[in-house]
């Protein structure tokens, strides 16, 4: 029997070594991941912004949770959502956003520390671990599988305190968080002390401003997941505005030379992807 989808991503974390979800930010992406061999796919809540024309964290609850059904139904692999900070401050909030979630057919989420707000960007320890406590209890309710990542937005908010970082991870590890991270550590042997600190997998980004590390690397220091955040999407829009500069600034076209043929890309999408 074929495990769910929840479980089928929860077995991920459980087998030897690190493995790459990356972050489609459409139907297109994720069926051209998905065709590449990749396991599992997550959310992007900056590159689904991006491809509506809008900022980051400017997207209505409906909207995202409309555009997580989109990546789902996009292939059959396990899809874990960038939740933000659920929807709403409290514990009841966070809870909600879990079940309706997983309602929707996603594999897992992720549930930020992060307030919204740029005064006070990060909550208070006591509700931050309420709310994992009650997202981590919707899990446990919902009759499946679902992989509840605790986030520590601290290193991306100027507050570079990794002692603070580790006892928050911490806290949300014993209050039921399945997977832990902390976006914006910055170097090997800070990504290798929390690694050694927690006893859940660890996610980490890669892709942000900075330096970047390779698989072998963050497998050594402990790392079980690598997610990507909207570095795809950065990337293929950062090509899109070159080529638009070119043709407004130099009166040229040589951006063409670099796209995707029409052959390879639609092989991508009949079954029959080039490696």
């Amino acid at each position: 029997m074929a495990l769910d989808k929840g479980a089928a991503f929860r077995a991920l974390h459980e087998e030897p070594g690190v493995f790459v979800i990356p972050n489609p930010w459409d139907t297109g992406t994720a069926r051209i991941l998905a065709a590449m061999g990749f396991k599992a796919l997550a959310t992007t809540s900056a590159g689904m912004a991006f491809s509506l024309g809008v900022p980051d964290g400017h997207v209505s609850r409906d909207v995202i949770l409309d555009h997580c059904r989109t990546i789902v139904a996009a292939t059959s692999l396990p899809v874990s959502a960038d939740l933000e900070r659920g929807f709403g401050d409290s514990p009841e909030s966070a809870a909600e956003t879990i079940r309706v979630a997983a309602g929707i057919g996603l594999a897992g989420g992720s549930l930020e520390d992060h307030t919204g707000r740029t005064d006070d960007p990060i909550y208070d320890p006591a509700l931050a671990i309420e709310r994992i406590e009650a997202a981590a209890q919707a899990c446990r309710s919902l009759g499946k599988d679902f992989v509840l990542t605790a986030r520590c937005e601290n290193f991306l908010w100027g507050r570079p305190d990794l002692d603070d970082t580790i006892r928050r991870l911490l806290a949300y590890e014993k209050a039921g968080a399945d997977v832990l991270y902390a976006p914006g550590l910055p170097d090997l042997d800070t990504i290798r002390t929390v690694c050694n600190s927690v006893t859940k997998p660890l996610n980490v980004v890669m892709g942000m401003p900075g330096a970047t590390f390779g698989v072998a690397e963050l497998a050594d220091a402990g790392v079980k997941r690598i997610s990507i955040g909207s570095a795809l999407a950065r990337l293929a829009f950062g090509a899109f505005v070159e080529a638009a500069r070119e043709m407004k600034e130099e009166g040229t076209f040589g951006f063409s030379k670099k796209a995707i043929g029409f052959a390879e890309l639609e092989k991508f999408f009949t079954g029959s992807p080039a490696s």
